[in-house]
């Protein structure tokens, strides 16, 4: 009995694949460093079955890569450009995210503003363009900022919340020009380091359906600590205290949804440093309070390791067909440590909630795609 049972069971798994109601299984050998030298990247599953990677890397715009098998990758060229007289932007193309919506493609993205009456020298603004193929061309869906607001802001990305039935943008606010006092201000002052500490902080909104500007003021969601007791103070001020820049970053916002909570993933310390590393924070609403883990940083440099990979961060997150979640991020190999590099560790979110990143890796992984 139990083997015709097993016969008949072969028979109808057997149909279901030639009947194309069941995917065979693909898996990839893939070994960190990825093929191509980005900042800040993002990758996208289209809907077509394949993998596009987007990062910051060209003076005027964005270029796209693309793979079938996470192992071999194309160069696409560029599918975004930017900077000519007639648009709004003008350099410092960075931090593309592409969003796949209703069979259009949507690029949120950071560069500075033409419009700059006060002559900032940093006057980043965020912008949305749009294609019909996630291998582009994208164009300016307004050719404006989507929100303007009294400060620079980077590092867009966006939340389709099918909790609320509500979008949102999520970005940082620049540390130039802004210094706060705290502890760590004040001991970096009294050792001679720095005259004063500058912070960036991130914020949240809802998104306009069209994306076409926000609903109210943002919500200021996270931001170093200003007590030198808190857990968080020592790893996210250590480009201070390693004497890399007087400026603490909190930075590189990725959100998403884990049954009932939110984690936002947030890099900290100079992205041009080794210390540059990533944490997380969790929430029971989209746009906070949110609340750090204790076991921050998730993600960071393993050179004091005998490894070598430093400054990790700038990350996303997404989910493969087999359920298993993986972060995308740039980072450093010492021996070049001038170039940044694409990584792709595996991640995880334990029984009761904590999120760890098993990286970074150097040595070959099996991935499903």
């Amino acid at each position: 009995m139990n083997s015709k049972i097993t016969i008949i069971s072969f028979i109808t798994f057997l149909s279901l694949v030639l009947s194309g109601c069941v995917k065979e299984q693909r898996t990839a050998t893939v070994t960190n460093p990825l093929p191509m030298a980005l900042g800040d990247p993002f990758m996208l599953h289209a809907s077509d079955g394949r993998y596009y990677m987007y990062g910051t890397s060209l003076a005027d715009g964005f270029e796209a890569f693309v793979s079938d098998n996470l192992t071999d990758w194309q160069n696409l060229g560029q599918v975004y450009r930017g900077g000519t007289p007639e648009q709004w932007n003008t350099d410092c193309f960075w931090a593309p995210e592409v969003y796949e919506r209703d069979g259009r493609y949507y690029m949120f993205y950071s560069a500075n503003s033409r419009h700059n009456p006060t002559d900032e020298a940093e006057n980043f603004k965020i912008g949305v363009a749009v294609a019909d193929s996630p291998a582009g061309p994208f164009t300016d869906l307004y050719n404006r900022p989507v929100f303007e607001i009294d400060f620079p802001v980077i590092d867009a990305n966006v939340l389709f919340d099918d909790t609320t039935g509500k979008n949102y943008i999520y970005f940082s606010r620049c540390c130039y020009k802004h210094p706060v006092e705290s502890e760590i201000a004040a001991k970096a002052k009294a050792d001679g380091m720095y005259d004063e500490i500058e912070e960036s902080w991130i914020y949240g909104a809802e998104l306009l359906p069209d994306f076409s500007g926000i609903v109210g003021e943002p919500v200021r969601l996270l931001a170093p600590p200003t007590l030198l007791s808190d857990v968080q103070a020592e790893w996210e001020s250590r480009s201070v205290t390693a004497g890399e820049a007087g400026r603490r970053w909190t930075e590189g916002s990725y959100i998403f949804r884990h049954g009932d909570t939110y984690y936002i993933m947030y890099s900290a310390n100079a992205f041009f440093g080794g210390n540059y590393a990533v944490g997380y924070a969790t929430s029971k609403s989209p746009l906070g309070p949110f609340e750090k883990s204790s076991t921050n940083p998730i993600l960071k440099e393993n050179s004091s390791e005998g490894g070598n990979v430093i400054g990790t961060g700038h990350n996303m997150a997404l989910t493969m067909p087999d359920g298993n979640m993986y972060t995308v991020y740039h980072g450093r190999m010492t021996s070049a440590p001038e170039k940044r590099v694409v990584l792709i560790d595996r991640m995880e979110i334990d029984s009761t909630g904590i999120l760890s990143v098993t990286g970074p890796t150097t040595e070959p992984q099996t991935i499903a795609y």
